[in-house]
């Protein structure tokens, strides 16, 4: 029988000897040729399509007052002055940026040049990190009331029923480490350095220094100035920390020179870490966020009237039932809220002895109380109760996984706070696009 290749020798680029053969001449390839001209006549409003959920929130702030947001702005008419960027656009921007996850105002300058759906929202504006960092927390007493304005558009439309409300707690990552937390005699220790450097750079600022430009002077004496403050402010809220604290625990008591009103608090994974705790208020029937407040105790202890006081001051109307789990159980607040005739669903502590029944009123306990431990006993408040896992610890995990709040961008419960605005604001927008989709 023949040993020849049914299909010749060649086959597969090898020789008689099984070896490859080298192959001649210069390769051809499809090489980028930069220079080349494009020609793309395009508009910013054929950047995204008709149905994306930037329109939506561009259309969601138009229908919204923004006088507030407006009424600082300087230049006016013909008047001499640069023109001002325009706060619906910069409001759209972050609502967007925030209903993606994205907090960084570094990282939104950057999308605003790259991203086709920023650059819808910008319409050729040019914007910067400090200038969205600015307008993100210089706005309080303006967010707070769109936060109102949005809630009385989502109560005109059904979105907001308020006969019943879930509130739960979220504790957010501070802008602070764990090192920046120190004890009163290093905090004195660290005012006296803090006061040197002060001293140091206001005699730069007097001096010529042809190695240093008079912008980094002065730079260097407002760094120092504002770590003086720190450190001041550090001092006074170790002094009102030490006031709850028996003298033993007292002398351990520490503050924190990033952030001096944050504290270290147990989060979820059962870590301590430096915190805000973030309270919502969620209606059960809707899921729209009614109510907002940051403080800086680990425990949700006493958290329910405050509560209730801002969603009354938002809405003018106070809801029937609260649900909260076992963390609120405040006694004080249960009878506080009652008088106000409104309804505490909450968890009860299980007693020691089996014999005793949890649901019977004590001998101590005021009307309010009484009436709760009894209502805690029967089917109705347990089906009623099983609304608050669904509605509020949703609404923290949506915040939580999909719009960022795990790790706080900015630092103090003011400034917290206006995260917190954002996100309400912007979890309440996408539930009124969500329900207008077919007319936007």
């Amino acid at each position: 029988m023949s040993t020849k290749s049914l299909f010749g020798d060649d086959l597969g680029g090898k020789d008689t000897k099984g070896k490859a053969k080298k192959a001649e001449g210069e390769a051809r390839v499809k090489r980028p040729d930069r220079r080349q001209s494009v020609f793309r006549p395009q508009t910013f409003d054929e950047l995204i399509p008709p149905d994306h959920r930037a329109r939506g929130i561009v259309k969601f702030v138009d229908e919204m007052d923004l006088e507030s947001f407006y009424a600082p702005i300087k230049s006016r008419g013909s008047d001499p002055g640069r023109p001002a960027t325009d706060p619906a656009m910069l409001i759209a921007l972050w609502l967007f940026a925030t209903s993606e996850g994205v907090g960084s105002a570094r990282h939104l300058e950057r999308l605003c040049e790259r991203d086709d759906a920023y650059r819808w929202i910008c319409g050729g504006v040019q914007v910067n990190q400090h200038g969205l960092s600015d307008f993100r927390v210089d706005h309080g007493a303006a967010l707070d009331d769109l936060l109102t304005q949005v809630l009385g558009v989502l109560m005109h439309q059904g979105l907001v029923v308020l006969k019943r409300v879930a509130q739960d707690g979220v504790r957010v990552r501070a802008n602070a480490g764990a090192a920046s937390f120190r004890r009163q005699p290093r905090l004195r220790e660290c005012l006296r350095e803090a006061k040197e450097q002060v001293r140091l750079a206001k005699a730069m600022l007097d001096k010529e220094d042809p190695t240093r430009s008079d912008k980094q002077r002065e730079s260097a004496h407002r760094a120092a100035r504002e770590r003086e403050d720190r450190v001041k402010k550090a001092m006074e809220e170790l002094r009102e920390l030490q006031a709850t604290k028996t003298d033993e625990d007292a002398k351990e008591a520490r503050a924190s020179t990033t952030d001096p009103e944050s504290r270290v608090m147990r989060m979820a994974d059962g870590g301590y870490r430096p915190a805000f705790n973030m309270q919502f208020a969620v209606d059960t029937d809707t899921r729209a966020i009614v109510g907002i407040g940051v403080t800086n105790s680990g425990s949700d202890m006493g958290q329910i009237e405050p509560m209730l006081e801002e969603v009354e001051r938002r809405l003018d109307k106070k809801p029937k039932e609260w649900l909260v789990d076992g963390g609120y159980t405040s006694l004080a607040d249960i009878e506080a809220v009652g008088e106000k005739g409104v309804k505490v669903f909450a968890p009860l502590q299980q007693p020691r002895s089996p014999d005793i029944d949890p649901h019977q009123p004590k001998k101590n306990d005021t009307e309010h109380v009484a009436e709760w431990r009894k209502r805690m006993g029967t089917g109705k408040a347990k089906d009623i109760y099983k609304d608050r896992a669904s509605t509020s610890e949703r609404t923290n995990a949506d915040l939580r996984q999909h719009r960022g709040l795990r790790h706080l961008p900015v630092r103090g419960i003011e400034k917290t706070m206006m995260v917190g605005l954002w996100m309400a604001i912007t979890y309440n927008a996408l539930l009124w696009i969500g329900q207008n989709a077919a007319t936007l």
